[in-house]
């Protein structure tokens, strides 16, 4: 009897354990098909997602660039290939690096430092020698010929610079109850472009080192909010292909997705449906430029306002290069645009409901000190996930506003003393002479270089012309300029070159027209087909690769500006 109810008790566990373990087995392989499955939807919610963003023509059009990629790398692993495609990569290096370090017998190189320091006249002797080094003379910045880059506002501002710098030299505004002025100053600055850009009551702002650190910020700011406000841990981000190529910096370095939209060929206007497509729920931001870097056009910004109201997401406006240009246009009385309806502007700024943020650089048309910027957003509850705080550090509290930990207190200066003294009167005369200057060569372009044509309808400062004839590169016609002492930009997509006028470009608008008829002419007749423009833009569209060969050059580019 106690046998029998022992054997039934055994056999009673071992069917319990047998049910056990297929219970286990199942519940495994329904985790792992729950787990098969979930990833399933996931990659199929973000393939469709990318698919509504990019299109099917684009999609494929990138497929079939990854394959080419793939194949070309094939055939370059061949090694009679490899070692021809190697060389020509080395002998174009060399020559970029003998365009920028100086050779030679009589180059002294300063490698280490001196046993014992030299003197102030030494020093500037030895700048003197450098500067006329590689066939260079001081001053050529000087001349006029240069696009953008350098926006001086004359000596007297110039001197009023190195006073504030020197006053300043030495202070950090990590540390504003050593330099309370400094502190002061900053804060003056964000307000007075606040107000230039009619922000709300309650907007907020701080000083960067220049545009890129701005842009940066911004997008760091609009990742920070999406993750605490909407739950995104996937953000991405919205850009037309003409916006300044720093959105994509910053994206690299933040981890977020960018949809690249397509601007026309000839309005240089985003596609606005294409652009609608591409938001979806882990759209942080949009991006809007007034003007964009590339040809000067402004994009739809009350349209994309709207759009970024609707589907509550951040609308960057990128003003860092219309800075101190585009807010005086309609004070100048050139917002309308000319008499044949060219050149006009558009809303761009805190009036419109959706921009929740811009950028302005004090360095460009402010006349500013070169590394100086400012971010705004509408709130200052906003700006707060630009900021970095962390309370928990060894060395104690740590929190800064922006990237920099110590800043120049110096370049703040600087800036507060140029603003002061250029006043409204002075940026709206400057933005008055420097915008009739771009519209006149314009006007020039289109109404008597057949051959060329201007990019969209560019209301500020900077010009971008491609061609429209068979025989004429546009690209040789940019080198041919170079030949002529110009230093303009190269633009691809469509090919082009663009000129930023500054005051510089005032007195030599006369001679950048004549000269440029006279390139359009050498490039139609006689092509040298070996210029900088027409070699890197020829070799980045020769084929798939041809971007990563162009890459390459640009990583060279940058070893040699580090080679002593």
């Amino acid at each position: 009897m106690a046998s029998t109810t022992l054997t039934n008790v055994s056999n009673s566990v071992k069917r319990y354990r047998s049910s056990l373990t297929l219970s286990n087995l199942l519940s495994f392989d329904s985790a792992k098909s729950a787990l098969f499955f979930y990833i399933l939807i996931i990659q199929t919610i973000k393939a469709q997602r990318h698919l509504r963003a990019r299109g099917i023509s684009a999609t494929l059009k990138e497929l079939y660039i990854w394959v080419s990629q793939h194949v070309i790398r094939l055939i370059l692993r061949v090694p009679a290939t490899q070692r021809k495609v190697a060389a020509q990569m080395d002998k174009a290096k060399l020559d970029i690096e003998n365009r920028l370090v100086p050779k030679g017998a009589s180059v002294v190189r300063h490698l280490s430092l001196p046993d014992e320091g030299k003197s102030f006249e030494w020093i500037i002797a030895e700048m003197d020698k450098m500067d006329e080094e590689l066939g260079g003379k001081r001053g050529l910045w000087n001349e006029g010929k240069l696009s953008g880059a350098v926006y001086h506002g004359g000596e007297d501002l110039e001197r009023l610079i190195v006073s504030a710098y020197q006053r300043y030299c030495v202070s950090n505004p990590l540390h504003p109850d050593v330099f309370p002025a400094v502190r002061k100053m900053e804060a003056e600055i964000v307000a007075m472009c606040l107000k230039l850009y009619n922000a709300p009551d309650g907007a907020a702002g701080t000083m960067t080192s220049g545009g890129t650190e701005s842009i940066i910020m911004a997008v760091k700011t609009y990742r920070d909010w999406a993750r605490k406000v909407k739950g995104i841990t996937e953000p991405e981000m919205i850009v037309p292909a003409s916006a300044h190529a720093a959105f994509d910096k910053g994206a690299a370095y933040l981890k977020i997705k960018v949809h690249t939209i397509p601007v026309d060929r000839y309005t240089r206007k985003v596609d606005m449906k294409r652009l609608k497509r591409a938001i979806n729920p882990n759209t942080i931001m949009v991006i809007g430029s007034c003007i964009n870097f590339p040809d000067g056009n402004q994009d739809d910004i009350s349209a994309l306002a709207a759009l970024a109201h609707k589907r509550n997401i951040g609308l960057h406006v990128d003003c860092c290069l219309g800075s101190f240009i585009v807010p005086y246009l309609e004070l100048a009385g050139l917002s309308g645009g000319d008499d044949k309806g060219r050149y006009k502007l558009s809303p761009f700024d805190f009036r419109l409901k959706g921009v929740t943020s811009i950028s302005c650089d004090t360095h460009k048309y402010g006349f500013a000190p070169k590394g100086t910027s400012v971010i705004m957003y509408h709130t200052a509850e906003l700006r707060r996930f630009q900021y970095y705080v962390n309370p928990t550090w060894s060395g104690g509290v740590y929190a800064s506003p922006s990237l920099s930990g110590s800043r120049p207190g110096a370049l703040i200066a600087g800036t507060w003393a140029v603003m002061q003294h250029i006043g409204t009167k002075g940026y709206l005369d400057s933005c008055r002479s420097i915008v009739l200057a771009a519209r006149t060569i314009a006007n020039a372009i289109t109404e008597t270089i057949p051959e060329l044509y201007v990019l969209g309808d560019p209301p500020a400062s900077v010009v971008a012309f491609g061609s429209k004839h068979p025989n004429v590169n546009v690209l040789e016609v940019g080198d041919a300029m170079s030949l002529r002492g110009w230093h303009l930009n190269g633009l691809s997509d469509p090919p082009a070159v663009h000129i930023a006028c500054t005051r510089l470009t005032l007195p030599v608008v006369g001679a950048f027209i004549a000269d440029l008829k006279d390139a359009v002419r050498e490039a139609k007749v006689s092509p040298s087909g070996s210029g900088t423009m027409v070699a890197v833009y020829g070799l980045g569209n020769s084929s798939a690769v041809g971007p990563d060969m162009v890459g390459q050059l640009a990583t060279a580019f940058l070893d040699a500006l580090y080679k002593a």
